[in-house]
């Protein structure tokens, strides 16, 4: 069995709620050593948040055991002079410091990347904000939803009727862990190469835009202010969401062969000779009119039907389903995306890297730990001593 790709890489998490920790859970997934630094007494928010409010009331929320699996998790003061003292001994066992706190907050710790440069010179310091640690905007307190807004996700998200619209999960919360593990795992093949760390600094505003590559430029390339569209394609018609006899179906006919086939499979070929619908252009022109005429005929079977008799024909499409569906479907438990641990929770369902890695699914790295679980454990590793841990307790550093 082949190591896992970050094998023998450690983390110092000190993050809270979802993009650090989002970050952090990818790392562990690639096989790094996560240890999660937590307040003691309370630790990360996510342990009071999540649908299930007796897992919430025992610091273990549906929102944290998400994130979280495979982390060991340590408490410190990092208010007290033991805990600073700590957290030293902890850098100096470290490849990767993450943290998600206003930007500057560490640095007033003495935790700066200048200082932490100078004591560490090979150390990964990756910092998460929602607008970055430079500019006008950098002190603005962040949440997903106030980053969907000032970036332009809710205003094309939506129809016109219904947008701006805030997009149905935690997106730019998501985008900016991602964008993190993608920075730190590339930083990490220079530090390999030349023994140099790096400063990152990773703004989920930022992150965001990057994720709307087409969107962006169609306003910086071709003048055109973008718009919300529902779930209507703007390259391409009939590409979007269509009524069926039970339910919602998506069909992405984008090439001229497919709006062909499209027309064959369900018997309406004289739509294709409909001046209004014989060219791609035509067809963008007069979506509403196309889409009034292809449900005419969907609305006569069920969704299942039309994606059978579609995918034979070899126009992309499939129906509209629940995140228990998609869960449940034969390709998501191929891939084993979803795995399950035995944890002080019981047993939960996780999710797992969307990656194979040499062939093989990666499943989730463990469970998510109790708060400050390992504390004991990390600390000794770190060279101190039981009479140290105690005393250290003792004053309330950790």
């Amino acid at each position: 069995m082949t190591a896992p790709l970050l094998d023998g890489v450690r983390v110092l998490d000190l993050t809270n709620v979802l993009a650090g920790p989002v970050a952090g859970y990818q790392l562990a997934l690639l096989g790094a050593d996560v240890v999660k630094v937590e307040v003691p007494g309370t630790g990360d928010l996510a342990r009071q948040l999540g649908a299930d409010p007796e897992l919430s009331r025992r610091s273990l929320g549906a929102s944290f055991l998400a994130q979280n699996g495979g982390k060991r998790s340590v408490t410190v003061n990092l208010k007290s002079d033991g805990g600073r003292a700590v957290f030293r001994r902890l850098l100096a066992t470290a490849d990767v410091l993450l943290e998600n706190f206003r930007p500057g907050v560490l640095a007033r710790l003495g935790f700066g990347w200048e200082e932490l440069r100078r004591e560490h010179p090979g150390l990964v310091y990756c910092a998460v904000s929602g607008f970055g640690a430079t500019g006008p905007e950098s002190d603005r307190p962040a949440y997903d939803q106030v980053v969907q807004g000032l970036s332009g996700v809710m205003s094309v998200t939506g129809s016109e009727d219904t947008a701006p619209l805030r997009v149905g999960y935690p997106v730019c919360d998501s985008i900016g862990g991602l964008a993190a593990a993608f920075a730190i795992s590339s930083a990490l093949v220079r530090k390999g190469r030349t023994g140099e760390g790096a400063y990152l600094d990773v703004s989920m505003l930022d992150a965001a835009l990057s994720t709307m590559g087409w969107v962006v430029s169609d306003y910086l390339v071709a003048g055109r202010t973008p718009q919300p569209m529902g779930n209507e394609n703007r390259t391409s018609a009939p590409s979007g969401t269509f009524a069926t006899a039970d339910g919602a179906l998506n069909i992405a006919a984008n090439k001229q062969e497919q709006w062909l086939a499209l027309c064959a499979a369900i018997g309406r070929d004289e739509l294709t000779a409909d001046p209004r619908f014989d060219t791609r252009d035509h067809r963008k022109e007069h979506r509403a009119a196309l889409k009034v005429e292809l449900e005419r005929t969907l609305r006569d079977k069920p969704a299942s039907h039309w994606d059978a008799v579609l995918r034979d024909v070899g126009v992309p499409a499939a129906p509209v389903v629940t995140v228990p569906e998609a869960l449940d479907s034969p390709q998501v438990k191929h891939r084993g995306l979803v795995s399950r641990v035995d944890s002080a929770a019981g047993p939960v369902e996780l999710l797992g890297l969307p990656t194979h890695v040499d062939g093989a699914a990666v499943p989730a790295a463990g469970p998510p730990p109790v708060l400050s679980e390992h504390t004991d454990e990390v600390l000794r590793e770190a060279g101190l001593t039981d009479a140290d841990i105690e005393a250290l307790r003792a004053e309330g550093a950790i």
